[in-house]
């Protein structure tokens, strides 16, 4: 055996349990690893040099196969239900070993790197992987510290990823042969199963959802990004609302696309890298992300034509959730590090294929906590088998899988901050317009981006605005660069009736789900749909 690069200490992965291994590859540089990926048949180069790779049978996360360890430093403080499913100590260990036992003779990455671009907050993880080219994901989406200054670093958690080590449900108690198992007193990760990098990513954003609040910093759920009067603004949506897509904007530098904390100090990114969803990416309208995609990014499951090695970013023969990670400052003008002051607007990003909320809506500070406990988008025909009519989606917190504490937490936090800072709230509907899904078509990309740099550089402040009759948001009466007829939804379509109904419904779904949430005040309650 032997280690190569900067390795930490000579004890090597003693620590997390893995004593028996090959060859362990220490923090190599993310060209070595992409270089050692494709000469192991990881993957290939694409045309524009990133490496692309598939992760089939799992292109996306597996929520079922998610557990959190029941043990005495951590059970009272979890939210256990669908989301944080029970897993024994015993089991955990079971699975440990059997993943330790899976390692031995194998060679191994490990990449030490840090979550939380705040030295004050930040969290050392250490990520091991059986292949190169999850250690490069780890590599573009962690902060990595400076070359050579890992010589001492000691990791405050551990992801042991390894997607060719399976579970046996009957005697390790999980649900599948793949797992996610987190144990909050061991600081301990364990990945197995499934190649889908994203379960790396947002098995750390689920510890940092742990320990953040805890110390009193609010984690979330957003983009960030910061204008040049030196104004900040957060952007929540879940996947396909554009959170990505309108935080990475030319006039303004990015601060991060997905994950931030909020502290008494400001707000920070907790990676160090962009894991962007890239079907139908358009080099026209989202030219930061496309140009970001070039050597040292990580494409999964994108179509690449097999002799030209060409990208078909509008294919989606292997899945609709094609993904793309780079580092952040692979984003021209990024903000590094990636740091900013109190937010001056938050803006909730829903896309509704009911085409039933206004385009933009100024939310008063009893609707933007019923908005954020919601997090209402909607699927539509076609992106999920089985799916042929509009569903809506419910995400707490625009993240609850991500969750490990109770909602109100996070919701309480967020509260306070909003009032302690006089942050102005929106509500931004990317979603159909004219019409549900399947009559109209999807609002506008163009008109969005109008509404946004509305909102951004105070253009929308101080317009009237008119109480949306079904859910009571208030509606601005005109916006630069966008049709005031656009703005009222009920006016885009041709049959008002219908509309009517449509509307009701949503309302309908709105309430009925959030009646789960009994510890909430009455005037926020009060804040919900009014038709």
């Amino acid at each position: 055996m032997a280690s190569y690069g900067y390795s930490p200490s000579a004890s090597g992965l003693a620590s997390a349990g893995i004593e028996r291994h090959g060859d362990l590859y220490w923090n190599l540089p993310p060209a070595e690893l992409a270089e050692r990926a494709v000469r192991a048949g990881e993957g290939v180069f694409a045309s524009n040099g990133a490496f692309v790779c598939t992760t089939a049978p799992h292109t996306g996360r597996s929520p079922n196969d998610k557990f959190v360890v029941d043990e005495p430093t951590s059970s009272e403080h979890i939210w256990w239900g669908n989301v944080n499913q029970r897993m024994s100590a015993e089991h955990f260990d079971r699975l440990h070993r059997r993943l330790a036992n899976y390692c031995a003779g194998r060679d191994l990455y490990v990449r030490d790197v840090y979550a939380g671009a705040d030295p004050a907050t930040r969290l050392a993880i250490r990520v091991v992987n059986e292949s190169a080219w999850h250690n490069l994901f780890a590599a573009q989406l962690f902060i990595r510290p400076p070359t050579g200054s890992t010589l001492d670093f000691t990791p405050g958690f551990t992801v042991l990823n390894v997607p060719g080590c399976k579970a046996d449900p009957a005697t390790d108690g999980t649900n599948s042969t793949t797992f996610i198992a987190l144990n909050f007193q061991k600081r301990l990760v364990l990945i197995g199963g499934t190649a889908y990098a994203g379960e790396i990513k947002k098995s750390v954003f689920t510890v940092m959802n742990y320990v953040l609040p805890r110390s009193g910093v609010l984690s979330m759920h957003c983009s960030a990004n910061l204008g040049a009067n030196d104004d900040a603004a957060l952007f929540f949506g879940l996947s396909g609302t554009g959170k990505t897509t309108l935080s990475a904007d030319p006039e303004r530098r990015l601060i991060g696309d997905d994950e931030h904390g909020w502290s008494d100090s400001g707000i920070f990114n907790i990676e160090g890298g962009c894991y962007a969803k890239c079907i139908h990416l358009s080099k026209t309208f989202e030219p930061q992300i496309y140009n970001a995609i070039r050597f040292g990014a990580v494409l999964e499951n994108v179509v690449i034509d097999g002799a030209t090695r060409a990208i078909d970013y509008d294919s989606a023969a292997l899945t609709e959730n094609t993904r793309a990670a780079y580092p952040l400052d692979y984003i021209e003008g990024a903000v590094i590090p990636s740091v900013g002051p109190h937010p001056r607007n938050v803006i909730f990003l829903t896309c509704d294929a009911f085409g039933v909320l206004p385009p933009v809506s100024a939310l008063s500070a009893e609707q933007a906590m019923y908005h954020f406990l919601s997090g209402y988008t909607a699927k539509v025909a076609g992106t999920e088998k089985g799916v042929s009519e509009p569903q809506a989606t419910f995400s707490t917190c625009f993240g609850a899988p991500f969750l490990p504490l109770p909602p109100s937490t996070y919701a309480n936090m967020l509260g306070q901050k909003l009032a302690r800072h006089g942050v102005k709230c929106w509500l931004v509907n990317t979603g159909w317009s004219g019409g549900g899904y399947g009559i109209g078509h999807r609002f506008s990309l163009t008109y969005t981006r109008a509404i946004v740099r509305a909102i951004l550089s105070g253009a929308l402040t101080d317009v009237p605005t008119r109480p949306d009759p079904v859910f009571g948001v208030g509606v601005p009466r005109s916006c630069p660069d966008v049709p005031a007829k656009l703005l009222t939804p009920r006016s885009t379509w041709n049959d008002a009736a219908q509309y009517d109904a449509r509307a009701r419904e949503l309302a309908g779904l709105f309430k009925q789900n959030f009646a789960r949430f009994e510890d909430v005040g009455a005037e926020i309650r009060a804040a919900g749909p009014v038709g």
